[in-house]
């Protein structure tokens, strides 16, 4: 009898060999597109690309995502994550390896497609598999360690791509990047496992729920899809969009333009530039976990925690605009706050995700706030790049950045906080409980 207790004990101790698992593969499969910003003189001086080419790059990776959340969110309600995320890692390392191959700009644009497709399942499988392996006393702590593996992989990318770039030319970053990926594709698709599920106690023949009827006719995929989509009109998922869609812009600009910002503005070298992003990365590492960690605990709750990082953008962002930001130091110092908090609020914001939505649709309620954010993803970097070009100025970038920002506090403001989970009833139709 004592058998059961002590294999399920041992069984959920392999949580945190999930976690571990889990965070390494969005380090390797994020590697390369993270790097990017690091590597923008290198791949502006090798490609007489501007500052938009050089934005696209970026929009490039998160293009495929705006679709392919969606149908890997529907995929992982449906199949294991362990081939789900591990397949899709795979063919993010496989892309990257065929395009150190293709010569050119557009050869890399093309790639980086074929790599957002690979890495659509990567982001909303990695947190499913976390999120039903924790409950909600150490999900925050866990969640936010998982995404920790985003800035983790951008730094370690941020550190070494630049010097591949100097020793062996752009090509051989495409294929570390490739064969990064494909390590993490291998260790969750040899590991990764389901959580054990108790036993369900028998339904006697007379209590037995009636089976529900299969929906027919009209009650097509299309009209599911349709119904499920709904769910972005409830108070918590607008809340949801709205932080995540104006904090994912401060993020994805930070990562791009703080090399060039530094190296054009504070006359900085490119050398000193890159290891700044990397400290802007590792205060990202930290924030998402101590960020998702405090949310645990915090009255305020999740949404508390965004809050404090909206505020905190603002902030940072006021600074950068002022002749302060002419200063190294002052403007290394800025940046590495801004990626604590303009990296660090993935971690809560992805647990207020899980937690707000219905417990048979976190894939689909992941994969659809999260496609959301890459219409930001994509739109944000040439736009930003494109604001820069034609004023020649950062000041308009950060002005952009910071009243999105505020926007989506006032928006936000407007709501109460909460984490009341919403319901979704027959066909798939989504509300509040």
């Amino acid at each position: 009898m004592t058998a059961l207790p002590e294999l399920a004990h041992r069984a959920w101790r392999y949580r945190w060999a999930i976690l571990g698992i889990a965070t390494f593969t969005q380090a390797a499969a994020g590697f390369f597109v993270q790097g990017i910003g690091a590597m923008g003189l290198h791949l502006q001086r090798d490609l007489r690309l501007n500052t938009v080419q050089l934005g696209l790059l970026v929009s490039a990776a998160q293009l495929v995502p705006l679709v392919g959340l969606l149908a890997a969110g529907e995929l992982l309600d449906r199949r294991n994550e362990r081939w789900v995320v591990g397949v899709g890692a795979a063919v993010v390392g496989a892309g990257l390896l065929v395009g150190s191959v293709a010569p050119g700009y557009l050869s890399l644009l093309l790639v980086l497609l074929v790599v957002g497709a690979g890495y659509s399942t990567v982001q909303p499988g990695g947190s499913k598999s976390v999120a039903s392996w924790f409950d909600t006393s150490q999900r925050g702590l866990a969640m936010g360690i998982r995404q920790a593996g985003l800035p983790l992989g951008a730094a370690l990318a941020s550190a070494l791509l630049p010097l591949i770039a100097d020793a062996h030319g752009r090509r051989a970053t495409l294929v570390a990047g490739g064969l990064v990926a494909l390590l993490g594709a291998g260790v969750f698709m040899g590991f990764y496992r389901r959580p054990p599920v108790p036993p369900a106690p028998p339904v006697p023949p007379a209590t037995a729920a009636p089976a529900a009827p299969r929906p027919s006719g009209r009650d097509s995929l299309g009209s599911q899809l349709g119904a499920r989509l709904r769910m972005l009109r409830e108070p918590a998922m607008v809340r949801i969009v709205v932080s995540g869609s104006s904090l994912i812009s401060v993020q994805y600009g930070a990562g791009v333009l703080t090399v060039l910002y530094l190296h054009e503005t504070a006359s900085v070298g490119p050398g000193t530039a890159a290891l700044v992003l990397v400290a802007v990365q590792g205060a990202g590492v930290i924030g998402r976990i101590a960020l998702a960690a405090w949310s645990d605990r915090a009255r305020s709750g999740r949404y508390g925690s965004l809050v404090l990082c909206m505020a905190a953008v603002i902030a940072a962002m006021a600074v950068l605009m002022t002749p302060l930001g002419r200063s190294p130091a002052v403007a290394g110092c800025t940046l590495v706050w801004l990626g604590f908090f303009g990296f660090g609020w993935y971690g809560p914001w992805v647990a207020h995700v899980t937690e707000t939505a219905p417990p048979d649709r976190t894939g689909f309620a992941l994969g659809l706030a999260m496609s959301v954010n890459q219409i930001a993803i994509v739109v944000m970097p040439p736009v930003l790049g494109l604001l820069k070009d034609l004023t020649g100025s950062f000041v308009p970038v950060w002005g952009l950045l910071s009243a999105m920002t505020a926007a989506a506090l006032a928006v936000s403001a407007r709501t109460r906080p909460g984490n009341r989970p919403l319901s979704c009833g027959r066909h798939g139709v989504c509300g509040p409980p």
